[in-house]
């Protein structure tokens, strides 16, 4: 029988590609005959409360504990999966699954139980000041929404949640994106025996053309860390500047102005796979790790090779001289140089994107995926099965 299965997520107020992540997973388990019980939560809920409530929540809230249980009991739930808990559903949820019996799967989406802020960068540049430390200082440089405040709270949860053993013994699996990211993880002190690797997946059947393609494309949330200003250095480089901007943000005005004609804004999702299968190449420039982009996964579905930072697990994800090509991250210089070659270079760019396809094939399906899943699942209730006839021996 299909395990039942509690999916635990707390919203973004900005959607980003962790929501999308969620929504495919969801998705991906009904079409195949799963019971799918959603808890979620939203950002949208802060201010609603007092500060102190906030703060309570933040570090246990009973709500979430209470309605967790009693879901599992009333849904007969066989695995919780964890994507985000921060701020309003809290640890409290692992406890809670915990109590029931049922195992839990956490995806680690970002680097929130090593970093307050998420994203291991400070004043534009990679910054793991906190990795297997007290976080500290987090609180000194205002990492979490710019708020020593907020800061301190979101660290303070960290340090009660490792003194009380919440992260090494209540989540059954982590599941980390990428063994670049693994190794952080373990670096930062969880346990290693406890991560498994799956990657994100998109589905996209229909094999794309290869030919009349023409131009690049930066896909994304125009902000600091996603390296669009270096993308705009770079272009500013070109004698022949063809990269087309999508998304939206806080830099969007200066991007509009960089960019003009060529600032496409915020698309639908149809419409940016329709981009992507028309472009010669996508443009990813982060400065930060970034975990495991969709849009790469994206991209590759729809034969289109990638230009990205050499930076974490960029480094990994894109094949140098197979699926793409890596520049120096926050180099604009050597991003021009990349992009003046795959410019020059036509032939080779597609065949760089007839093997992103085939390696979309090999990797990042639906039917890939959810054979992985499955596999995570089981493994999650063999352990808590284990661990429940060892304590009644």
């Amino acid at each position: 029988m299909a395990p039942r299965v509690l999916v635990v997520h707390n919203g973004y107020r900005v959607r980003g590609g962790e929501d999308s992540v969620v929504e495919s997973e969801i998705e991906l388990l009904r079409s195949r005959g799963h019971e799918v019980v959603e808890y979620r939560r939203h950002n949208d809920e802060v201010g609603a409360g007092s500060k102190l409530t906030l703060l309570r929540d933040t570090l246990w809230s009973p709500r979430s504990h209470a309605d967790v249980r009693r879901l599992i009991r009333e849904q007969q739930i066989d695995v919780v999966h964890v994507h985000n808990t921060l701020p309003l559903v809290s640890p409290a949820v692992y406890w809670a699954a915990d109590a029931e019996g049922v195992p839990v799967v956490q995806t680690l989406h970002n680097f929130r139980l090593m970093c307050p802020q998420a994203l291991f960068l400070r004043e534009d540049r990679v910054c793991e000041d906190c990795v297997g430390r007290v976080p500290w200082r987090a609180a000194v440089h205002r990492c979490y929404r710019d708020s020593a405040v907020q800061s301190a709270v979101v660290a303070g949860m960290l340090v009660t949640h490792r003194a009380l053993g919440t992260y090494q013994h209540r989540v059954t699996r982590y599941i980390a994106l990428n063994r670049f990211c693994r190794d952080k993880f373990v670096a930062g002190g969880l346990p290693a025996d406890r991560i498994v690797l799956k990657p994100n997946f998109v589905d996209l059947p229909a094999t794309p053309a290869d030919t009349g393609r023409s131009g690049g494309l930066f896909v994304g949330r125009l902000s600091k860390e996603k390296g669009i200003r270096v993308l705009t250095e770079a272009e500013a480089l070109s004698t022949q500047p063809d990269v087309t901007v999508v998304g939206g943000g806080e830099l969007e005005a200066d991007v509009r102005a960089a960019f003009g004609p060529r600032m496409a804004g915020f698309k639908p999702l149809p419409e940016i796979l329709q981009m992507m299968q028309a472009a010669s190449y996508l443009v990813v420039p982060s400065i930060w790790y970034e975990n495991f982009p969709r849009t790469i996964v994206e991209a590759y579905a729809c034969g289109l090779p990638v230009i990205a930072s050499r930076l974490g697990a960029l480094a990994e994800i894109v094949i140098e001289g197979e699926t793409g090509l890596l520049f120096d991250a926050g180099s604009a210089r050597d991003l021009a140089d990349k992009l003046a070659w795959a410019r020059s270079h036509p032939d080779e760019m597609r065949q760089m994107g007839r093997q992103a396809r085939a390696l979309y094939e090999r990797l990042y399906t639906p039917d890939s995926n959810y054979r992985q899943l499955m596999d995570i699942y089981a493994e999650a209730r063999r352990a808590v099965q284990g661990a429940s006839v060892q304590a009644a021996a």
